[in-house]
Order: structure tokens, then C-alpha cells, then sequence
């Protein structure tokens, strides 16, 4: 049973748009994100940060995991064209982990991809 797919896509589909009310739609009030650029910070902030540091981006969903012993996660992998306010393209695979309460919103999202090409422009941002 998919039971977090729909909220996956709408929360890829905000993604893609730049649209931060449409994504925290989608989490719960004390959702936690962990990015490997801007740390362990509430979603709010996060998604503040990344779409005042972003100019596009672009999706191409390739998986979608649901947990199987622990019916509150799912895995996305998905690859990411982002392109920096500064106009730097990059892109990459990334695998987000999300955790779920009983009401099908976010309350945890770890992401997971290699940064090394990415990191220096993205310091330049800040």
C-alpha cells in the first residue's frame, strides 16, 4: 500500500516550484530537516534558505520507497538540476529520507547526496 506516495508528490511538485507554502503543507509544525549544506534546521527555515539560494530547479523522481517494518518511512531517489541564485548549474543524485506521523505529514527528513562538487559555490552564496 503507497500511503505516503501522494504526499510525496505534492511535496516534489512544491520542490520544483519554489513554492514554500505548498511544501509545509506537507510537515508537521516541528518538522526537522538534515541537508548536508545547511544543517539540522526547522523546515520552515530550511526551505526560507534554499529557495532564497536557488534560481531552479528540476526534478526527475526515480524511486519511491515505503518502509516495510516501520509503516512511518519512506525513501525517495531522485535526481536534482539546481541551478544557484548566482546562476552556478549543478546537479546530482539524492536519496531524502522521510519519517511520518499518524496524520501523513512530515515531522523528519534526512538528505542524502555527495556535495563535493557543489560545496564551493554553494560557501560563495553565503
Amino acid at each position: 500500500m503507497e500511503k505516503f506516495t501522494p504526499v510525496l508528490y505534492n511535496y516534489f511538485k512544491g520542490l520544483e516550484m519554489g513554492d514554500t507554502v505548498m511544501i509545509l503543507e506537507s510537515f508537521a509544525v516541528n518538522a526537522m530537516i538534515h541537508s548536508p549544506l545547511y544543517g539540522d534546521v526547522p523546515a520552515k527555515e530550511f526551505y526560507t534558505k534554499l529557495f532564497n539560494d536557488t534560481r531552479q530547479s528540476d526534478i526527475a523522481l526515480l524511486n519511491i520507497f515505503e518502509g516495510r517494518d516501520n509503516n512511518y518511512t519512506a525513501a525517495v531517489h531522485f535526481k536534482y538540476h539546481w541551478i544557484l541564485k548566482d546562476g552556478t548549474p549543478t546537479h546530482f543524485e539524492c536519496v531524502d529520507i522521510f519519517k511520518f506521523d499518524e496524520e501523513r505529514k512530515i515531522v523528519d527528513m534526512t538528505i542524502i547526496y555527495d556535495t563535493s562538487k557543489l560545496r564551493s559555490a554553494f560557501k560563495q552564496l553565503v
